[in-house]
């Protein structure tokens, strides 16, 4: 069994950021430290075209499989460290392809010498090693194109790697490098796929989760929670930003007719996340919205809902089918969640008959009845913050509440 030393991350798209590359890597670095904080042994340091990550003993599967998750990452390979010595990266070489090398396969040799005072360089390294490979296995053959195992050897100053796999990383740009967005997260399949398709280009989210007790209850809100912690796997910790909503669903429900309930709810909940997005720096709404699949969902109601904020807002899924949404949530893991039987504030309050073409003259008529701006700043006053950095956050919670002025 192969014992590895180190993990070698390549960036993805950090390759074509020219003079801002830098801020890139640092935030991949801050993301790597965040999502492997809880693995005291590793010590992680990035530099200009790759990052490393010493084990000194961490159990590698798990770190890859973290690791495989992490926007901006290319590709990963573990590798072994031995001095850099030529008889000693002859003996190494052997070694690991008694581990590894087996008949019928092919092989190449792929030397990078960053060391130049190295006594080989990469073209002598390349000869020499493949000489090894040769002189020990009688089978030995070599191809250049695709072969069966490409072993990659790197001369650093401090020592010799070797490593001969190539993992696939999550792609997609660092989380955080696109700035900041606030996501409405509800319980469903929809919003956490929002989120993380925002997090692959990106964006550092914010969860704000509307909550209406005694109409939900803390199974509803615990299942929100637990929805953010699966998105924390793709970038480091989340802020999750809870909203009492009972107030402005109850005065709604006693003073608007019944088709408009689900319009007027949805324009309240734009107001607040909107309110919450500007205190807290964000540049941005990100909502789980898929085009036609409920009744708020419409271009008319998206129009009459929209009409109550200037701010972007960010719809993911917006043109995919209910099956492609769910065959992503599948993959992040939330699925099986999101079908949980807790109900959230929007359906729990849902009109039997919603408008699906609300009129924008209608909703400005019902919200006169209404203390429009009283119940979204006493919505916003009461909200309660929680930071998730990972699926154990309910064991290491810290929530604190917040006013409005302590947001700013």
């Amino acid at each position: 069994m192969v014992v590895y030393d180190e993990i070698m991350v390549r960036y993805g798209e950090l390759s074509t950021k020219g003079k801002n590359r830098g801020f890139f890597i640092n935030r991949l670095a801050k993301n790597l430290h965040e999502v492997l904080s809880d693995l005291t042994e590793l010590k992680i340091t990035a530099v200009r075209d790759r990052a490393h990550i010493l084990l000194n003993g961490a159990d590698y599967q798990e770190v890859s499989r973290r690791l495989s998750k992490v926007f901006g990452i290319q590709n990963f390979s573990p590798s072994i460290k031995v001095e850099k010595s030529v008889p000693i990266l002859k003996e190494a070489v052997i070694t690991l392809f008694k581990e590894i090398y087996r008949e019928g396969m092919t092989f190449k040799i792929a030397a990078r010498r960053a060391d130049h005072q190295f006594e080989l360089d990469s073209t002598e390294l390349n000869m020499t090693l493949g000489d090894v490979v040769f002189d020990n296995f009688d089978y030995a053959k070599v191809q250049m194109k695709q072969p069966d195992i490409t072993l990659r050897v790197e001369i650093r100053p401090d020592a010799a790697y070797l490593s001969y796999e190539t993992l696939k990383g999550a792609g997609g740009m660092p989380v955080g490098t696109a700035g900041r967005g606030h996501l409405m997260l509800s319980g469903g399949i929809d919003s956490p796929v929002a989120g993380y398709l925002a997090l692959k280009r990106g964006v550092e989210i914010e969860a704000v989760h509307f909550a209406s007790p005694p109409y939900t209850s803390p199974g509803a809100l615990k299942k929100a929670k637990d929805l953010a912690a699966k998105l924390t796997a793709f970038g480091g910790s989340i802020t999750f930003i809870e909203v009492p909503f009972t107030e402005i669903q109850e005065e709604i429900k006693a003073k608007a007719p019944q088709a408009y309930l689900m319009t007027l709810t949805r324009r309240f909940m734009m107001r607040v996340v909107d309110r919450i997005r500007e205190a807290r720096g964000g540049k941005v709404i990100i909502n789980g919205e898929s085009l036609g699949q409920v009744a708020s969902q419409t271009l008319g109601s998206m129009s009459v809902i929209n009409e109550v904020t200037t701010t972007p807002v960010i719809r993911p899924v917006v043109t995919m089918d209910k099956i492609e949404i769910i065959e992503i949530a599948e993959k992040i893991d939330t699925f099986d969640l999101s079908i949980l039987p807790f109900e959230d504030c929007c359906t729990v309050f849902a009109p039997p008959a919603p408008k699906t073409n609300p009129k924008l003259e209608n909703c400005l008529k019902y919200e006169k009845r209404l203390d429009v701006e009283g119940m979204v700043e006493r919505a916003v006053n009461g909200i309660m913050l929680t930071t998730i950095s990972g699926e154990n956050w309910d064991q290491e919670e810290k929530v604190e509440e917040a006013t409005f002025a302590d947001l700013l």
